[in-house]
């Protein structure tokens, strides 16, 4: 460690973001950037702690002291090559992960955790700007062939380091461009999608193979491709959302939050839509139904469109500002948060309940919700309608931001007769295995919907299992 001192020398200063009248003119990232003294200044907070709790809690157990040290030393290089040993794309993580392990950092007891984050984007950056990342092809192919279905941060890191490993990878994905949900799912003023494009043709110079525009299970029959290759990794996400079935549901203007996320990317890749299937929220009064990070998405989207007014229901309490007795440190505070989106201008109402969809002529005017009060009973959470306060919220647009029940099971995972586990996940072993020989299983498709980061570290996982597989 350069400096043991440094985080009693330094205080914690985050980049911070462009001003909200500029930001939501246009759909470019929001976060700036600090100079690069600063950001080494940053980095020499970190106390390398004999036990590294950040460590600990990062999905892909990133070294995060180590590159740290690096960091403030000023080798950029050997900071990213630490970097790089354990997370495939730390410029995707460095933006939108939610940073686990900032939560557990041993300053956040002081509530000033190390700009992790912000230090793990800042590495990448400099070292594609420094010519640090350069293609490396495998020296020696393996004569094997996997094929790798779904072009999510899960099916890119596995079909990456399979394809550094000397293997013959292809990968699928049924969207005319690759990326999956980084790409159609995540706004673009939160992840760029020329820092997707520039990922992929790095992988693309190394000798992977990518098909767009081709769906498994309906364009190549599933067990046709079983027969091309000697393993197959399904990476298909958790795309069945999460419905909300009451009176009304079938009016116009109720939208699910994804579909109205991804037309937006389209657009914003130069797509030309038609009129017919374009969703825009411009001068209309919208409600987003859901507090998660996809309902946040939505509205800043719908801010940038226009939108008369937006409003975001949450179901469940408004979380406390402090972390409580019962969510100690080092574990993710499950705290109020705000997202830049919210910043931009958004009423959040919490504990609240939708009752009904109303409308006028098939097309929605408003919602009919009412308070509730939540009950722990032995563990078990209870809600209670609270008397008088049924009321109607105006309404042009209802996006459902409800989150994912679980992978799309109709077509290719029917076909192929994966199990299933008691979610309608596929099922797999520790060893990342379908029930259905040389077919493996990897991120969200598995364990549900989750973070960016978290399929990461499942493809990561998948790859070195079927590698072993392939090697058998």
């Amino acid at each position: 460690m350069a400096d043991p001192t440094g985080f009693l020398k330094v205080k914690r200063k985050e980049a911070g973001n462009r001003p909200v009248n500029e930001r939501i003119c246009d759909f470019s990232e929001v976060e700036q950037v600090l100079n690069s003294d600063d950001r080494m200044l940053q980095a020499s907070r970190c106390m390398d702690c004999g036990i590294p709790f950040c460590h600990w809690a990062c999905p892909v157990d990133n070294l995060i002291p180590e590159w740290n040290d690096l960091l403030y030393k000023g080798d950029w290089k050997k900071a990213y090559e630490r970097l790089n040993q354990t997370n495939n794309f730390p410029e995707f993580t460095g933006r939108i992960c939610p940073a686990p392990c900032e939560h557990a950092c041993v300053l956040n007891i002081g509530e000033e955790p190390v700009t992790i984050r912000e230090n793990e984007v800042a590495i990448t950056e400099k070292a594609f700007s420094e010519g640090y990342i350069k293609p490396k092809p495998a020296r020696k192919k393996s004569g094997k062939k996997v094929a790798v279905i779904g072009s999510g941060p899960a099916g890119m890191a596995a079909a990456d380091l399979l394809n550094k490993w000397g293997h013959s990878v292809t990968l699928f994905e049924k969207d005319p461009k690759a990326g999956g949900l980084l790409r159609y799912g995540i706004p673009d003023f939160k992840l760029s999608k020329s820092t997707i494009d520039r990922r992929l043709d790095l992988m693309t110079f190394e000798g992977l193979e990518i098909r767009t525009g081709t769906e498994i299970g309906k364009d190549i029959p599933g067990k046709v491709l079983l027969n091309m290759y000697d393993a197959v990794c399904i990476a298909i996400g958790a795309m069945k959302p999460r419905d909300l079935n009451i009176e009304g549901r079938n009016l116009k203007g109720i939208h699910f939050a994804m579909d109205f996320l991804k037309r937006q990317n389209r657009i914003n890749d130069g797509e030309i839509l038609p009129p017919s299937d374009r969703i825009s929220a411009e001068g209309l009064k919208v409600v987003v139904l859901g507090g998660g990070d996809t309902g946040s998405d939505c509205v800043g989207t719908a801010i940038r469109q226009k939108a008369a007014s937006v409003t975001q229901i949450e179901i469940m309490p408004r979380p406390p500002e402090k972390r409580l007795p019962a969510n100690p440190w080092p574990f993710v505070a499950k705290t109020l948060k705000t997202s830049t989106s919210h910043e931009e201008g958004c009423e959040r109402l919490w504990s609240v309940s939708t009752l009904r969809f109303i409308g006028n002529d098939g097309y929605l005017t408003g919602l009919e919700i009412e308070d509730v009060e939540w009950k722990n009973e032995n563990g078990k959470l209870s809600m209670i309608p609270l008397p008088d306060t049924r009321r109607i919220v105006p309404a042009d647009m209802a996006l459902l931001a409800l989150g994912f029940v679980h992978p799309v099971t109709e077509g290719l995972v029917s076909e192929l007769g994966l199990a299933l586990d008691n979610r309608n996940n596929i099922r797999t072993d520790e060893c990342c295995r379908t029930n259905v020989t040389k077919v493996f299983a990897a991120g969200d498709s598995v364990s549900g919907a989750s973070l960016v980061v978290n399929a990461i570290a499942s493809g990561r996982k998948a790859a070195r299992e079927i590698d072993r597989f392939l090697k058998e």
